[in-house]
């Protein structure tokens, strides 16, 4: 009965390590399957600031987005001057379905390097039935340094995944 028993126990112990590879392996795939869905990762946009009332572009520039996984963002653009502005720092989330929200802030400078402005982006983002396409509505607020609101804006942007 015994060696019954110790067969049963290597056999059953066998299966154990069968299907704890089998669910390692599968997340593993799950985790790289994930990496090309989603909003994590690095996108190529071009963003247009709008007339707010009636919509009309005002200018179109160029901008790349980072979305971390575990909900940061990193934002550069080419609407500022590199030294006259830092790059742009927030985080995003999953609102539901294809839809994410973030929010970023960048300080922006004088030409004699003085602290002058906090420029706040709330975006609202859709991925398409194209994964690796988006769009957005922008929400411009710029702070001074007070933390008063001294001008509110409007953007819309599209980007496309950086591969």
């Amino acid at each position: 009965m015994n060696a019954l028993t110790s067969r049963n126990l290597k056999r059953f112990a066998a299966g154990i390590l069968v299907l704890a590879s089998g669910l390692l392996i599968a997340r593993a795939q799950s985790e790289d399957a994930e990496s090309h869905t989603g909003l994590a990762g690095t996108w190529r946009a071009q963003v247009t600031v709008r007339n707010c009332q009636t919509g009309a572009a005002l200018r179109t520039f160029p901008a790349l987005f980072t979305f971390a996984k575990g909900g940061t963002l990193s934002v550069t653009t080419g609407g500022q001057l590199p030294a006259l502005s830092t790059t742009g720092l927030g985080v995003w989330r999953h609102t539901d379905g294809h839809a994410y929200s973030a929010v970023s802030e960048a300080f922006v400078f004088s030409t004699d390097g003085a602290w002058t402005q906090t420029h706040r982006l709330t975006r609202a983002i859709e991925i398409g039935n194209d994964e690796d396409k988006f769009t957005d509505t922008v929400a411009l607020q710029i702070f001074d340094t007070n933390g008063n609101v001294i001008v509110m804006g409007c953007a819309t942007s599209v980007g496309s995944r950086f591969e």
